[in-house]
C-alpha cells in the first residue's frame, strides 16, 4: 500500500522567480530527477490542463507515463498527476528571508492503481523500498535545483 504522502524540502538562495523558471522548465525534469529520462510538454506553453509524456528509468527497467498539469500558479506551484497510478507530483515555492523553500510531494492520498502496486511489488522490490528510493530521489532533485539556481 503506497503511503499518503511522501514529501522533502530544501532551502535555496536564490529568488523565487529564478527557482521557478528551473522548475517550471519540464524539459529540464531529467536534469533534476535521477529516475526522469524525458518529459516532453504538448499543447503550446505550459498552463493548467497541459499534457505530458514521460520516460522513467530505473537501472535497466524504463517505462512511460502521461501527466496533465494539475495547477500551474507562477512563483508559487507547479503539480501533476500521472495518468497511470492517480499520483500527483508538486513542486511548491514560498519566499524566506533567505531565498526560496523548495518543497516537493508525492501525493498519493487515494492509493494507487493496482496496476501500479502489482508492478512494484513484481519489478522494484516492493512499494516500502521503492518509496524510500523516491524521496531520496525527491532530495537528490532539490540539491541539484539548488545548486543551478546558486550557480
Amino acid at each position: 500500500m503506497a503511503e499518503p504522502l511522501l514529501q522533502a524540502q530544501i532551502e535555496i538562495a536564490a529568488p523565487v522567480t529564478k527557482v521557478w523558471s528551473l522548475v517550471s522548465d519540464l524539459s529540464r525534469m531529467p536534469q533534476w530527477s535521477p529516475q526522469c529520462r524525458l518529459m516532453k510538454t504538448f499543447g503550446g506553453p505550459l498552463r493548467q490542463g497541459s499534457r505530458t509524456i514521460n520516460l522513467n528509468r530505473r537501472k535497466y527497467l524504463m517505462w512511460p507515463t502521461t501527466s496533465r498539469i494539475t495547477e500551474f500558479i507562477p512563483d508559487k506551484k507547479l503539480a501533476f498527476r500521472v495518468n497511470e497510478n492517480g499520483t500527483v507530483w508538486s513542486y511548491e515555492l514560498e519566499p524566506t528571508a533567505t531565498g526560496t523553500r523548495l518543497t516537493e510531494t508525492r501525493h498519493a492520498e487515494n492509493g494507487v492503481s493496482a496496476f501500479s502496486n502489482m508492478s512494484v511489488n513484481a519489478l522494484m522490490g516492493g512499494v516500502p523500498s521503492f518509496e524510500r528510493e523516491l524521496v531520496d530521489g525527491m532530495n537528490e532533485s532539490l540539491s541539484r535545483i539548488k545548486a543551478a539556481a546558486e550557480s
